[in-house]
């Protein structure tokens, strides 16, 4: 646990590559981690962008997986990440073409903070 947590307005984080081995093992572990400490805001969202043919559901179990397997057991908190997985959003988009721009821009617009 963080010693103050400094409040931040909500926010969409998008990472790309969301299903690379970086993203399991190092980013997905951290932001759960950030927002056990209560630094990631209620109504902030992290999308999870890559080519893989998955859904939200897929994208979150994926997430779950990861979190189980790169985090000591005492640091999973069952409703916790239940929260952290509720958070996660997941958008195919091919960045070598023209493929699922459009659907990770209306992601973005339909923000219930903008």
């Amino acid at each position: 646990m963080v010693a103050r947590v400094v409040p931040v307005s909500p926010f969409d984080l998008v990472v790309f590559g969301g299903t690379g081995d970086l993203a399991r093992r190092k980013l997905l572990p951290a932001l759960y981690c950030r927002d056990l400490a209560g630094q990631i805001p209620d109504d902030a969202r992290i999308i999870g962008v890559a080519r893989s043919e998955l859904d939200a559901a897929a994208y979150r179990e994926r997430a779950r997986e990861a979190l189980k397997a790169f985090l000591p057991a005492d640091e999973l908190n069952h409703a916790r990440v239940e929260r952290f997985l509720a958070r996660l959003d997941y958008r195919r988009v091919d960045a070598t073409a023209a493929t699922g721009w459009d659907g990770l821009a209306a992601a973005l617009k339909g923000a219930t903070w903008e």
